[in-house]
C-alpha cells in the first residue's frame, strides 16, 4: 500500500500512551529504538539502530521518503500514513508524525511517533465504500480541476439543478447554473487554488435551476486538492441549502430592526410611516398603511366589527416603496383611502383576518376606488403580483390595515411571510394605539390649558401688550405655564406669569385654579407681595387638604406646591412698576434705545414650600419701556450658539444674554417681536412649555389727570363738586357732571366723617372716568341697604347704582376709595 499524505493530520494529537517513539538523524538513520517500536514492528534494537529507516518501509513508500524528508525540513514537521514491513514480512499500516528536534549548536535530529492502524478499520475502507459514502451524503459535493471544470460530483448536488453527475462532467459552473453569479464563486475557487487556504462556510444567495423563482441561501466550503508533491490538482467543494436558517435569521433581524425603529415617537402618523419604512425592502417592495380617521385624531375607534361606513373614514397614514417617490401609490399620505367593497382590504377589515395571495387573482383589478382618469396603471402595469393584507389591531380593536406587495422579488409571499407581517403589524399596532392614547391625552390637556389661558388680552391704555405661548411637544413636558393681564383700578394693570410644576392634565387643571385665585386676589387691589402671600397660603392649605384625604403626607397630589409666579403692577400715572417674585425668573426691561437689563430684585421661595416672606420692589420706568415676563422654558431653550440651558449661574447669564439680544431688536411690531423671540429661542417641538409676555409702558398725559388737595372742612364738599364740574367741562364730559358731583360729594363726605389726615381728590380720564378720594384712614366703607325710614347710609348705595364699579385699595399711608364711570354708556 502506498503513502497517503494527510496534511491536516499534522495538526492532530497522537495518543502518547499508544505511540511508539524513535529518533532519526539528519540522514534518516535510526539512532534510538524503543520497546514500543519493537512491539509494533517486531525488530529488536540491535537490528534497527544504525540502520536507514527506508529499509523498514515498503518499496512504494521507501521511494518517497527523500521527498517527505525535504517537506519535513521545510515545514518543520510532517504527518501522514506510511506502510512498514514487519520483521515477519507482513505489512503494518502506520500513522506517522515527525517533528524536528534539533538542539542549539547540536546535530539535526527527528522525533518520530508511530501509531499502528491495525485496529482502525476505517482506514482500510475500499474505494467503493468511500464512493458510496460520498454519493449518499446529503451534502452536495463536487471536485473541479484546475480549469474549474467538473470531474466528479455526488447525487446530492443534483438537487440544486443542473442534471445528474454525468451531465456535469467537463462543464463550468456557469454552464450548469446559468442563474448564478458564477464568476463570484469561481473567483473564490481561484483564490483557494493559488493560496491553498480553504474557505469554510461561505454563505451566499442565488437562484438555481431547481428553484428559479426563489432566492436560495447556501453555505459553501472550498478546499484545494494536492498531489503527493503538494501541487494543486483541483478544488473540492461542498454546498448545503441553508435557506430556512437564513430566512429565520432575516426574520429575527427584521423584527429586531422593527423594535428599534417603530414607535420611537408618540405620533400616530409617524409610527404608521415607520411600519412602512421597516417593511421595505426587507419584506416587501411596496407597503401601504391606512388608519381610521378617529385613530389619527386620537379618538376611540369602534369596538364593534367595522362597517362600510367606518371603512370609508380610512386615511393613508404612510407608504413606502423600493422606487423613489412611491409611484405605485394612488392615494397621497393624509388623503382618504376608498377601497372597493369587494376588495381583500375590505374583507380583511370587516373580518379582522389576514389575507394572502401568492399570485394576485386578477392583475388587472385595482382595490382603490379612484376615477379612471386618475389611475396611473393596474397591478399588471405596476408589476405587483403577490400581496398580503393584515389588519392593524390592538387590544381587540381594529385601527386600520397594512397592505404588502411584491414586485421586484419574483417569489410570492408564503405562509412564513404572512407570519412575519403579522408580527411586524402587531408590534406597530401597540405603538400606534399608545400614540393614539397619548394624542388624546395631550390634546385634552392642550384644550384645557388653552381654554384656561386668556383668549384675548383685555383692552386697557396702561401698556401695549403681546403674548406668545408655545406648549411642549411631549405630554410629559406639557405643564401649567400661564400668563395674564388684569386691568386694575386707577388705570393700573397687573401683569402675571407663572408655572405650575408637573405635567399633563393635572398640571393644567392646577394652573387654572391658581389663575382664578390670582384674578380674585387682584380684584382686592392687593400689592404684589400680598398677592403672593395669599397664594402661598392657598397652595399650602391645598397640599395639607390633599394629604389629609390621602391619609399620608407623601401620597397627596400637591400639584400646586412648588409653583413659581411673578406678579407686577404698573401705574401709568406715576410710571412706576411694583414687582414680586415667588421663585420665578426676573423679567427683562428693554429701554426705548434697545438696552436690555434684568433688575436686581428679591426672589422669594416657590409657592407652598415655606420660607421668608415675599418682598416687593418698585421701579420707575421711562415711557415706552418694554417689560418682558417669561417662564423658564424660554431660558432653558438652547440657542443656535450651543450655549447652556440656564441651570447654572454661568448658564443663566448666557441664557439672559441670548434672550437680551433677541429682545433688543425693534424692527417689528410688538406682536411680531414677541412671536419672533419665541420662534428663535424655542424649538418647534420643545421639551417644556414657554411663555413670553411683553408689555410696552405708556404714561397718562398731564391733561388726563386732575388732582386737588382738600382741607378737612365740611364746607369743602361744595368746592369739590364745583372743581370737578369745571374739569369735566374742560374734558367735554358735561353729560357726566351730575353723577360725578354725586360721587365726589359722597366720597369726600365719607372721608371727612370717618377718616383722619389730609384728603386728596383725583380725576382720571382714560377709557373711563375715574374718581378717587385719598385719605389717611385704614377702615373701608361698607355698602348698606337702609330702610325707608333711615335718614342716612345711602351714599355708597347711590354710587353703586350710578357707576360701573367702585372699590377700595389700601396704601402704606391710608386708603383710596374709587368709582369708575363709563364714557360710552348713558348716565343713569
Amino acid at each position: 500500500m502506498g503513502a497517503h499524505e494527510q496534511p491536516d493530520i499534522a495538526g492532530q494529537r497522537f495518543d502518547m500512551a499508544d505511540a511508539a517513539p524513535l529518533l532519526l538523524d539528519a540522514h534518516a538513520v535510526i539512532t534510538s529504538w524503543t520497546p514500543d517500536a519493537e512491539r509494533l514492528l517486531g525488530y529488536p534494537a540491535a537490528e534497527t539502530v544504525g540502520r536507514a529507516a527506508v529499509d523498514l518501509l515498503l518499496a512504494e513508500d521507501a521511494q518517497r521518503l527523500p521527498h517527505l524528508s525535504e517537506r519535513c525540513r521545510r515545514n518543520g514537521g510532517w504527518a501522514g500514513l506510511l506502510t512498514a514491513r514487519h520483521r515477519d514480512g507482513h505489512p503494518v499500516r502506520l500513522m506517522v508524525r515527525a517533528v524536528l528536534a534539533a538542539e542549539t549548536d547540536g546535530p539535526e535530529r527527528w522525533l518520530v511517533l508511530l501509531e499502528g492502524l491495525g485496529q482502525a478499520p476505517g482506514w482500510d475502507m475500499s474505494r467503493g465504500v468511500l464512493e458510496r459514502m460520498l454519493f449518499k451524503s446529503p451534502v452536495g459535493i463536487a471536485i473541479l480541476d484546475t480549469d474549474l471544470r467538473y470531474v466528479w460530483s455526488n447525487t446530492a448536488l443534483s438537487r440544486f439543478g443542473g442534471g445528474p453527475p454525468q451531465d456535469r462532467l467537463g462543464k463550468r459552473l456557469a454552464d450548469v447554473q446559468p442563474g448564478l453569479d458564477a464568476e463570484k464563486y469561481e473567483e473564490r475557487m481561484r483564490q483557494v487554488l493559488s493560496s491553498g487556504r480553504p474557505v469554510i462556510a461561505y454563505e451566499t444567495m442565488g437562484r438555481v435551476r431547481s428553484a428559479p423563482h426563489r432566492e436560495t441561501a447556501y453555505s459553501m466550503s472550498f478546499t484545494r486538492l494536492e498531489d503527493d508533491e503538494g501541487h494543486p490538482v483541483g478544488v473540492f467543494y461542498t454546498v448545503e441549502d441553508i435557506t430556512e436558517r437564513h430566512r429565520a435569521r432575516q426574520r429575527l433581524a427584521l423584527l429586531d430592526q422593527a423594535g428599534q425603529r417603530i414607535g420611537r415617537s408618540l405620533d400616530v402618523a409617524r409610527t404608521a410611516q415607520e411600519l412602512a419604512d421597516v417593511s421595505v425592502p426587507g419584506l416587501a417592495d411596496f407597503v401601504t398603511v391606512d388608519l381610521l380617521e378617529a385613530v389619527l385624531r386620537g379618538l376611540d375607534p369602534p369596538s364593534r366589527p367595522l362597517t362600510e361606513q367606518d371603512i370609508a373614514s380610512l386615511r393613508r397614514a404612510g407608504h413606502q416603496s423600493t422606487k423613489g417617490g412611491v409611484p405605485e401609490a394612488l392615494v397621497e399620505v393624509g388623503a382618504t383611502t376608498l377601497y372597493t367593497h369587494d376588495s381583500p382590504a375590505v374583507r380583511c377589515l370587516t373580518s379582522g383576518e389576514s389575507w394572502r395571495a401568492e399570485r394576485l387573482p386578477s392583475l388587472d383589478t385595482l382595490w382603490v376606488a379612484t376615477p379612471a382618469e386618475e389611475r396611473d396603471g393596474t397591478f399588471r402595469d405596476l408589476g405587483l403580483h403577490s400581496a398580503m393584507t393584515v389588519p392593524i389591531r390592538a387590544r381587540g380593536i381594529t385601527l386600520g390595515i397594512a397592505t404588502f406587495f411584491r414586485r421586484e422579488h419574483q417569489e410570492a409571499f408564503y405562509e412564513e411571510d404572512l407570519g412575519l407581517a403579522e408580527d411586524l403589524v402587531g408590534r406597530a399596532a401597540v405603538c400606534i394605539d399608545n400614540a393614539r392614547r397619548y394624542t388624546r391625552e395631550r390634546d385634552a390637556a392642550l384644550v384645557l390649558q388653552r381654554n384656561l389661558l386668556p383668549h384675548r388680552l383685555p383692552d386697557q391704555d396702561a401698556v401695549d401688550v403681546a403674548a406668545c405661548y408655545r406648549p411642549a411637544d411631549e405630554l410629559t413636558g406639557l405643564g401649567g405655564d400661564w400668563y395674564d393681564v388684569i386691568p386694575l383700578s386707577g388705570t393700573r394693570v397687573a401683569l402675571v406669569v407663572g408655572e405650575v410644576p408637573g405635567h399633563g392634565i393635572g398640571a393644567a387643571a392646577a394652573m387654572g385654579q391658581l389663575r382664578t385665585a390670582v384674578r380674585t386676589l387682584a380684584d382686592l387691589d392687593l400689592s404684589p407681595d400680598e398677592v403672593l402671600a395669599h397664594l402661598d397660603d392657598l397652595v399650602a392649605q391645598a397640599a395639607r387638604d390633599e394629604d389629609a384625604e390621602s391619609g399620608t403626607p407623601t401620597a397627596g397630589g400637591r400639584r400646586s406646591t412648588g409653583t413659581v409666579c411673578l406678579y407686577a403692577i404698573y401705574d401709568p400715572v406715576t410710571g412706576r412698576i411694583t414687582l414680586a417674585s415667588a421663585g420665578h425668573p426676573v423679567p427683562a426691561l428693554v429701554a426705548r434705545d434697545g438696552t436690555v437689563t434684568f433688575p436686581a430684585m428679591p426672589v422669594g421661595p416657590p409657592l407652598g414650600v415655606g420660607g421668608p416672606p415675599f418682598e416687593a420692589v418698585e421701579l420707575e420706568l421711562a415711557e415706552a419701556t418694554t417689560v418682558a415676563l417669561h417662564t423658564d422654558g424660554l431660558l432653558a431653550a438652547r440657542g443656535s450658539d450651543g450655549t447652556g440651558d440656564g441651570s447654572s449661574a454661568r448658564g443663566l447669564e448666557a441664557a439672559r444674554d441670548r434672550l437680551g439680544r433677541h429682545l433688543a431688536r425693534d424692527d417689528q411690531s410688538l406682536e411680531l417681536r414677541c412671536r419672533a423671540v419665541v420662534h428663535e429661542l424655542v424649538p418647534a417641538r420643545p421639551d417644556d412649555d414657554a411663555v413670553l409676555l411683553m408689555a410696552r409702558t405708556r404714561r397718562l398725559g398731564s391733561d388726563q389727570v386732575a388732582d386737588w388737595e382738600l382741607p378737612a372742612d365740611p364746607a369743602v364738599v361744595a368746592e369739590a363738586r364745583r372743581i370737578s364740574s369745571r374739569q369735566l367741562a374742560v374734558w367735554g364730559l358735561d353729560d357726566l357732571a351730575f353723577t360725578t358731583e354725586l360721587v365726589v360729594s359722597e366720597l369726600v363726605t365719607n372721608a371727612m366723617r370717618h377718616a383722619v389726615g389730609p384728603i386728596r381728590l383725583r380725576l382720571l380720564l382714560e377709557r373711563s372716568l375715574i374718581c378717587e378720594v385719598f385719605d389717611g384712614g385704614a377702615t373701608a366703607p361698607h355698602l348698606r341697604h337702609p330702610k325707608t325710614t333711615d335718614e342716612g347710609g345711602r351714599g355708597l348705595l347711590l354710587i353703586s347704582q350710578f357707576t360701573r364699579r367702585w372699590g377700595t385699595r389700601y396704601l402704606a399711608e391710608g386708603k383710596v376709595i374709587w368709582a369708575e364711570q363709563s364714557l360710552t354708556e348713558p348716565a343713569a
